[in-house]
């Protein structure tokens, strides 16, 4: 028995597939698990495809009836299939569903053809019928038997009829439209004396193997005296009525005529057979025989119906009126939208022609109802294809870029060519994902910043600050000091960048005086992969501070001597003493320099320059005036806060020089000073002794040597390169003093007694500068020998101990 199972399934299923189709043909009521098809092998897909694509079956708003098997690539029954549910009298019927994949997406047509098989009787709706005949009724007459139905279609439908054993009756089959009626026929006069009842049995078969059948029990009682039946005016009325038609709407007006008179002539109508499924759509009147509409039709449902109105006289005799109603389709039905699969999120670097979403679009409406049309709110990333009947992808079109717009809400909008037309829609989602495609922007195309001198290592000078278009770690931005040197010195240890924050710290103090300002550049990086990057000039600026206080240059302070500036008694009101010289290492105001005159032995003889520092008489000078003249003058900046240095000014009011000897030897350590001169005299010349006793000895030396050299050369040919002492450039005096004094001595056996003579002032006062030094002043004194050159004028300064 099992064989014969597997062999009839074997011989009902076929497989018909081409461009990505295919069809099978299986009976309705198979077994849960039974087997449908190979659909992978059909299709000529691998079983790995339908599992990495994850394949599913989509059958829109219906029921799945079969599912898929991805292990074995192949479909069976899930759900037991009754065509007679499902399809009703239509043929054939068939499940159309699709088969999805993703990775890439990709969608197979599969159709399902559920053949009929016998296993549905026929039956009556009702037990039994009734009929009242007239015992006058002529031979011939016919009575219109209740039609059984059987949901089977095809050769398992319904067949035949057939009548029990009697003498009264026969059987007339005939069709009218689509429907099998039956006819009983009175093929011989009924005599309600010898019997006033008859109890028939109505028996209706299929063509199914093995045969079903159904019965009705058909009970006649015999009447007296009407003889005359009543007849249709037309065997068929045929009208149509939209679906959308209001309740009560009149359809048609059947009618019949009686020949018999009074009672037996008056006619009542009534629906006698209505189809499957619409018993209460309907309504005839019993008087007039209009037929109105009773509830609302479906074209969706049911395109058209066939009614029997019965025509019956109060005798019992009666006659079918066939009402054929066509259904007629109104727009009352907007698209349906379902998503078979979509995409959430795609990158913004996605390459054009992208599938996003499928969709199953329907419209259950006919004709130009349901031909749809479907477009988008946004045209310009996105267009919609029609891959087959009723599915459309969504695909891009177009560049994407994240940073303009994050997120599309893409509205599929479908609307039907009905009168009014119907629309429905849906909007979907889309994420645009991050790629790293901006490199960081600084805020300014370059930057400077001001820094005072002296800062405390670590100090926050600044900060720069890049920004990236791009999300999340593609716009994460860390910044990095590119390396450079600054006077040979590398950059990075004179500052520093906070990798985060772009902080640019000082690593080291600055000082203006040794460097002003100086340039680098820093690098702002994504965090993306590959990174981008871009890159800024920054210039750092360094402010002076007031930190150097006024350096004095003249006159020049020694620990143990005295300098003294000599004005004679007959000076003019405003004459030049001296001037105090200095500078300061500061720039701007922190290097102006005033000059005041904080203490003098005598306030009202001398005064300073403000500016220039000049030290001027402001008054003749006189007889009662102290020689020795002691003037503290202080040297200010204009910094915040102001720094100054002190210098001490010694000047003598004489005429002559002895007269300055002879004030400034008049101290009360003359004793101790003649002691002491006489000390350093006997070792001087002990020193002179000894240096010329052993130059004379090298002198001899060095004769010898050269006498002897000269010999050997004289012998040789080697040339003789002559060595030349290195000579030193002076720098001609250009100084903060503008004079030098010249001044005559006059020298006798007793210096404290010789005669000093002052000379004009004269420019040949030079001053060199120390290449060696930081910028020390000396004054040069004349090259002349004054052991050599005794009566000569020499330009001298004056330096008492």
């Amino acid at each position: 028995m099992a064989w014969q199972v597997v062999l009839f399934f074997m011989s009902c299923v076929y497989v018909s597939s081409a461009l990505g189709q295919v069809s099978y043909s299986i009976p309705e009521e198979m077994a849960k698990g039974s087997l449908v098809g190979n659909v992978a092998r059909d299709l000529g897909l691998d079983v790995k495809r339908l599992k990495s694509g994850k394949a599913r079956i989509y059958t829109g708003e219906g029921t799945e009836f079969i599912e898929l098997d991805t292990e074995r690539g192949i479909l069976i029954i899930k759900e037991r299939i009754d065509r007679e549910s499902l399809c009703g009298q239509t043929t054939p019927c068939a499940l159309h569903f699709q088969i999805i994949l993703e990775k890439p997406m990709q969608f197979y047509s599969v159709s399902v053809e559920i053949t009929d098989i016998n296993d549905n009787s026929p039956a009556f709706k009702n037990n039994e019928m009734k009929f009242e005949i007239s015992e006058m009724i002529n031979i011939g007459a016919k009575f219109v038997l209740e039609k059984a139905f059987d949901h089977d279609v095809g050769v398992n439908g319904l067949r035949g009829y057939s009548l029990s054993t009697n003498n009264a009756f026969t059987l007339i089959p005939y069709r009218i439209g689509s429907s099998r009626n039956v006819e009983m026929i009175l093929k011989q006069h009924l005599d309600r004396e010898t019997k006033d009842r008859l109890s028939l049995v109505l028996t209706a078969t299929d063509g199914g193997d093995p045969q079903l059948s159904g019965t009705i029990q058909i009970i006649i009682t015999v009447l007296d005296a009407n003889d005359n039946a009543p007849v249709c005016t037309r065997t068929e009325y045929k009208t149509n009525v939209r679906e959308n038609a209001a309740k009560g709407t009149v359809l048609t007006t059947v009618s019949a005529s009686d020949a018999d008179d009074g009672a037996h002539g008056r006619i009542q109508y009534s629906i006698s057979n209505v189809p499957d499924g619409a018993p209460d759509l309907f309504h005839v009147d019993k008087d007039s025989g209009v037929v109105t509409l009773k509830e609302n039709v479906d074209y969706e449902k049911f395109q058209h119906y066939e009614i029997d109105v019965q025509a019956s006289d109060e005798g019992g005799n009666s006659d079918v009126c066939k009402v054929l109603i066509e259904v007629l389709d109104t727009n009352d039905n907007p698209p349906s939208i379902n998503i078979m699969s979509t995409l959430s999120a795609i990158s913004e670097d996605v390459k054009a022609g992208t599938v996003l979403t499928m969709m199953n679009v329907q419209d259950p409406d006919s004709g130009e109802n349901g031909k749809v049309h479907c477009v988008l709110n946004d045209n310009v990333h996105f267009t919609i294809t029609s891959t087959s009947n009723n599915i459309l992808t969504l695909v891009t079109e177009g560049h994407f870029d994240r940073e303009i717009a994050s997120q599309y809400n893409i509205t599929v909008n479908c609307s039907d060519e009905g009168v009014p037309s119907l629309s429905s829609s849906v909007t979907l989602t889309l994420q645009i994902s991050d790629v790293n495609d901006n490199a960081p922007v600084f805020e300014r195309s370059s930057y400077e910043a001001y820094i005072v001198e002296n800062n405390t290592p670590g100090l926050s000078i600044f900060t720069v600050k890049a920004r990236d278009a791009d999300w999340n770690q593609n716009a994460r931005v860390s910044y990095i000091l590119e390396d450079s040197s600054v006077n040979g010195v590398p950059v990075s240890s004179y500052v520093s960048v906070s990798a985060d924050s772009g902080v640019i710290h000082a690593v080291r103090s600055f000082d203006y005086e040794q460097i002003k300002d100086f340039h680098f550049r820093v690098r702002a990086q994504d965090g993306g992969s590959p990174p981008l990057s871009s890159n800024v000039s920054v210039k750092i600026v360094i402010q002076d501070q007031n930190d150097n206080p006024p350096q004095v240059l003249y006159p020049v302070q020694t620990g143990g001597s005295l300098v003294a500036e000599m004005v004679p008694r007959s000076a003019d009101v405003g004459y030049l003493v001296t001037k105090v010289v200095a500078v300061d290492v500061d720039s701007g105001q922190n290097a102006w320099l005033s000059y005041k005159l904080q203490k003098a032995t005598d306030r009202a003889l001398f005064e300073v320059g403000s500016q220039n520092g000049e030290i001027r008489s402001i008054r003749q000078v006189s007889d009662k005036d102290a020689v020795k003249q002691r003037l503290t003058v202080i040297v200010e900046d204009n910094g915040q806060p102001s720094r100054s240095a002190t210098v001490i000014v010694n000047v003598v009011v004489a005429d002559s020089f002895p007269e300055v000897l002879s004030e400034f030897t008049d101290f009360p350590h003359d004793k101790e000073y003649n002691d002491n001169l006489t000390f350093y005299l006997v070792l001087a010349l002990a020193v002179v002794s000894f240096l010329f006793i052993t130059s004379l000895v090298v002198i001899i030396s060095v004769k010898i040597y050269r006498w002897r050299q000269s010999r050997i050369l004289y012998h040789s040919s080697l040339p003789v390169i002559p060595y030349y002492p290195p000579r030193y450039s002076d720098t001609l005096g250009t100084g903060t003093l503008p004079h030098v004094y010249n001044y005559e001595v006059c020298r006798t056996t007793d210096s404290r007694k010789s005669d000093c003579k002052f000379g004009r002032a004269a420019s040949q006062n030079v001053l060199i500068m120390d290449p060696s030094s930081t910028g020390t002043m000396q004054r040069m004194q004349s090259e002349k020998n004054i052991l050599d050159e005794p009566d000569s004028p020499l330009e001298v300064s004056f330096v008492f101990s």
